[in-house]
């Protein structure tokens, strides 16, 4: 079967598109938590943070032009594209993506279905829970009133709001600091229900094996022999 271009660009892009979203995601934790970093260096994180964004933006573009799509078609069918394009911290989700699509180009043993969401999820948990912490205390801290002042302020606000705790010790109280608790509320549901979801699928799929086993087949069942 001919490979697609698209595919194509898919295949060879993936470990760069990783490669990229790491060090954006790296040299903007820098300069939100170096604070007392030499301008030389907080300038250079931003180079390389917009730099990562240009390999973003060409990757979208070159994807669109080889989809053979207009650009509303492409933009409604590829949303989740746009969405990391425009917010480049969501970035982790694609990172998880990027992995996935190298590794289904390679014939290398992987994970079940069941094991690969959990895992996939567990780092995009990870990543977006210290993606989102960043942007909350860069726009908290400085803020009057605020109750997120320290960066262990906003690690403890984005884990309680993930894992759908909310203990409500801690809130933001600027506009875009809340808007940032809602999308890291809506990551959060969503990730708790695939989660949730395939574990009670893969406890349905061993309750049915077990029920389908023929008694003599069963654990602990009697071979007969007195």
């Amino acid at each position: 079967m001919t490979e697609s271009p698209l595919a194509r660009w898919e295949r060879y892009n993936g470990a760069v598109l990783g490669v990229a979203s790491l060090l954006y995601l790296a040299s903007y934790a820098v300069r939100v938590l170096g604070h007392g970093l030499p301008a030389a260096v907080r300038d250079l994180c931003l180079a390389v943070t917009f730099a990562s964004w240009a390999v973003f933006a060409l990757d979208y573009g070159v994807r669109r032009r080889l989809s053979g799509q207009r650009w509303p078609r492409f933009v409604r069918t590829h949303w989740l594209d746009t969405v990391v394009l425009v917010l480049p911290l969501l970035r982790p989700v694609r990172i998880v993506q990027a992995y996935e699509t190298v590794q289904a180009h390679h014939d290398g043993p992987r994970l079940a279905l069941h094991a690969r969401v959990i895992t996939y999820a567990g780092v995009s948990v990870t990543l977006l829970g210290f993606a989102g912490s960043l942007a909350l205390y860069q726009q908290e801290r400085t803020a009057p009133g605020a109750d997120i002042v320290t960066y262990g302020d906003a690690v403890w606000f984005t884990c309680t709001t993930l894992s759908t705790v909310g203990y409500g010790d801690l809130a933001p109280v600027t506009p875009l600091g809340r808007l940032i608790a809602v999308g890291v509320m809506a990551c959060g549901l969503a990730l708790l229900g695939a989660v949730t979801g395939t574990f009670s699928s893969w406890l349905l799929q061993v309750f049915a094996r077990e029920g389908e086993r023929p008694p003599g087949n069963s654990p602990g069942a009697s071979d007969g022999k007195d």
